[in-house]
């Protein structure tokens, strides 16, 4: 089993920041992709960014020069540094992890990022 347990989301104006964590427990395999999506109120749930083993980092039209997806090995964290945050940012934002060695893919409870005009 993996847990995953995202903080960080909260209350920003336009062109602020927020930097999001997601903390992972469980069996992490070596293979593996980690991501970060978001849901806006009466969307879909859509990918932000996300990052795989020995290919690097993949992000949507919507985060590339804002964004940056890491990982932080000795805090067993996913990390999503949000940069000139918009309105259109607005959304529960949820961690991921899926593998070839998982049967499921795996989310956490998602955290709200609001960004005010």
């Amino acid at each position: 089993q993996v847990q995953l347990v995202e903080s960080g989301g909260g209350l920003v104006q336009a062109g602020g920041l927020l930097r999001l964590s997601c903390v992972f427990s469980g069996t992490i395999f070596s293979i593996v992709t980690l991501g970060w999506y978001r849901q806006a109120p009466g969307g879909q749930r859509e990918l932000v960014a996300d990052i795989t083993s020995g290919r690097g980092a993949n992000y949507a039209n919507s985060a590339k020069g804002r964004f940056a997806i890491f990982r932080d090995d000795a805090k067993n964290t996913l990390n999503l540094q949000m940069n000139s945050l918009t309105p259109e940012d607005t959304a529960v934002y949820y961690c991921n992890v899926r593998s070839p060695y998982l049967r499921d893919e795996y989310w956490g409870q998602g955290t709200q990022v609001t960004v005010s005009s």
